[in-house]
């Protein structure tokens, strides 16, 4: 079946699943599963525990995966990310699908998750193709305004080679960097998470497995949805 959707907004039960009512007991979950892979558990055996003991949903358990991480990936992560003050003048290389869904998301008031490491994770994911809607040029704008303001170097998107429709993405960034004179270079790449996991450039991304490996990194989600989105819908846990 094609997908119809015009936004990347919530699921229609994020509402019940992630009320207030539902998040003392989502801090809870987050604390133990945390505390399971501090232990060295693995992570599918870990979750399936914890989001038994609570009695979660399939999309509650797939925001725990997204924000919890250990106490030394925690510290870790944070070593390594820069503030938006060194930002001037600084090369980045951006997660380009990774970023742009999670603006989007944040735009259409789908759920932002601040994960235990500080980075903002939504819940969107592209399954094989990239589905472009209504805010896709708006995030794009944002971006864009937001990294101008920070005054930053060369940009470099990746975008998943496989992915479906990542052809069509590429040629609507050109253009938007082409409108507006940003120094901008757009890569269609098969594996960007290998690349980005090796880069001697600070990266953009919100992926966990990227942030444990990279040398340095920004947290530009949390910075321009901050600063631009004041509509988003951020969802924290405190554990």
């Amino acid at each position: 079946m094609p997908d119809k959707r015009k936004h990347r907004g919530q699921h229609p039960s994020d509402a019940a699943l992630f009320s207030s009512a539902q998040l003392p007991k989502l801090s809870l979950a987050a604390y133990d599963l945390s505390w399971l892979l501090g232990k060295g558990y693995a992570e599918k055996a870990s979750v399936k525990l914890v989001g038994d003991r609570y009695r979660l949903k399939q999309r509650q358990r797939l925001a725990l995966r997204r924000i919890v991480c250990t106490e030394i990936q925690r510290l870790n992560r944070q070593d390594k990310e820069l503030k938006s003050e060194e930002m001037k003048g600084q090369k980045l290389l951006i997660d380009g699908l990774n970023l742009l869904i999670t603006i989007e998301s944040a735009l259409s008031r789908g759920l932002i998750f601040e994960g235990l490491d500080g980075a903002y994770r939504d819940l969107a994911s592209v399954h094989g193709t990239y589905k472009k809607v209504i805010e896709t040029r708006e995030a794009i704008q944002i971006i864009g305004q937001s990294l101008s303001e920070l005054n930053t170097g060369q940009i470099t998107w990746l975008l998943d080679k496989p992915v479906s429709n990542s052809g069509r993405i590429k040629q609507l960034l050109c253009e938007i960097a082409q409108e507006n004179n940003w120094n901008w270079d757009v890569e269609l790449v098969n594996n960007p998470d290998t690349i980005m996991m090796h880069s001697i450039v600070p990266i953009v991304s919100s992926d966990s497995l990227i942030l444990d490996h990279t040398k340095s990194w920004f947290n530009l989600p949390k910075h321009l949805i901050d600063a631009y989105i004041p509509e988003a819908v951020i969802l924290r846990f405190s554990i």
